[in-house]
Parts: C-alpha cells; sequence; structure tokens
C-alpha cells in the first residue's frame, strides 16, 4: 500500500473480515490457491504485484536451493522494504517514455526473493559475497550481452547464465560492471542505435526496433536523457 485508508476490510478464504486502517507500507501476501477478500470506502493508492507459482518454486530453488517452498499468509503488515520496491516499480509503470522491462523485472525479482525470506518457511538466506563475478562468468555474460541487448532478457535468465540465484547476480554484476544489468543493457542498446544512424540511411523507426526500442519516441526519449542528443543530430 502506497497511501493511508481508513476503515479497510480484508480477509483470507471463509475468514470473518478484519477492519482497521490502512498506513503506507503495509503488505499483503496472498499464496497461489488462497483466496482473498477485501473492501474499502475510501479512495486507496497501491500495487499488486502477482508472480506465478511456477516462478516463485523456480526463485526458491536458485536463492535458497529448496525443492518447495511454502508461503505464508500475511493480512497486512508493516513492511518498509516492500514499499520502497513499491514505490519504485510504479515509478517506473508510470514513465512517460515507456518502462524499462529489465529494471521492472529486476525490481519485482529481488522483491519476491525478499518475500520469500520474510514470508515462506525457506529458511535462512543465501550468503552473499561482497565481490564481484570471476573473469569467466563475466566474460560469458559480456558475450551474451552483446549478442542479444535488442531482445527481452530476464534477471533469471542472466543469473543462469553465471550460474548465480538472481539476488547474487545482480549484486555481483553490479560490482564487477560499475551498473547494474538493466543499465548495461540500455547502454549497448545505444550504442547500436548510434552506429546505425551514423553509418546509414535507416529509418529511425526501423533503428529503434533493432536497437531493442518500443518504438521512435522511446529511443529518442532514452538517447535524450543518456546521451544528451537526438536521432536528427546524428545525422
Amino acid at each position: 500500500m502506497l497511501a493511508g485508508s481508513p476503515k479497510f476490510s480484508f480477509a483470507f478464504e471463509s475468514e470473518p473480515y478484519r477492519t482497521f486502517d490502512v498506513t503506507p507500507g503495509m503488505i499483503a501476501v496472498r499464496p497461489f490457491g488462497v483466496e482473498g477478500k477485501a473492501n474499502w470506502s475510501s479512495t486507496t493508492d497501491g500495487v499488486v504485484i502477482a508472480i506465478s507459482a511456477e516462478s516463485m518454486l523456480e526463485l526458491a530453488g536458485q536463492e535458497f536451493d529448496r525443492p518447495e517452498v511454502n508461503l505464508r499468509p500475511v493480512s497486512y503488515t508493516a513492511d518498509n522494504t516492500a514499499l520502497q520496491f513499491a514505490k519504485m516499480i510504479k515509478a517506473e509503470l508510470n514513465r512517460p517514455d515507456h518502462s524499462n522491462e529489465l529494471y521492472l523485472d529486476s525490481l519485482i525479482t529481488v522483491l519476491g526473493v525478499h518475500v520469500l525470506r520474510n514470508y515462506s518457511n525457506a529458511g535462512k538466506p543465501e550468503k552473499v559475497g561482497k565481490g564481484g563475478l570471476s573473469a569467466a562468468a563475466a566474460t560469458r555474460i559480456r558475450d551474451y550481452l552483446h549478442e542479444h541487448f535488442s531482445r527481452k532478457l530476464t534477471t533469471s535468465e542472466l543469473a543462469a547464465i553465471c550460474g548465480l540465484s538472481p539476488g547474487h547476480f545482480t549484486q555481483a554484476f553490479s560490482k564487477t560492471f560499475g551498473c547494474p544489468p538493466y543499465r548495461y543493457v540500455l547502454e549497448r542498446r545505444l550504442d547500436f542505435a548510434e552506429k546505425l544512424l551514423s553509418e546509414t540511411t535507416m529509418p529511425v523507426a526501423e533503428v529503434a526496433f533493432l536497437s531493442g526500442f518500443s518504438s521512435q519516441s522511446h529511443l529518442t526519449n532514452m538517447m535524450k536523457t543518456h546521451r544528451h542528443k537526438t536521432p536528427s543530430q546524428l545525422r
């Protein structure tokens, strides 16, 4: 929840409704197959994240090496960490120049790890070292991103290439390359777009598509923000 809501009612399954005042930062966790129901009488503001049961099990296996994990139902409790993720997710979704899919996937993945660590039987979290990727892993992921930067990528996919859990991968990648994966991919897309704009007469819309941007306006906005120039200024 991103804002307060007085006299909010919530219940799981056949439980009686519990009525209380919601405050910013409260989180509810509804495991797969568990029904949740809510009523509210005033305007409310929140973020709802739905992660499939299969994805949560895969994430639990990667993070905790557990073949099975059970989330416990949580009926609204204060969670400042979840609040910060919710704010970042909403801000990215509301970007006027299109959201960054890999960045969103990273936020949702790390939020999923947070939920598993705090609201399941997954046990103690993985101990993450302060170091970066090994030289071999850094080479593998660099080569992979330089070949596949223009298509949709996920954090889990990139982590698997390095043989790491998604949570560990994001931290280790940033330590090695000096920026998170989504920013590294964005820079490669911009590099490629600049090359096409400078060396060809290809239409800008086609350059945007081949470089991995969702539209000509998306490319233009990202180039203005991060390279301080427009496609037309490169020609």
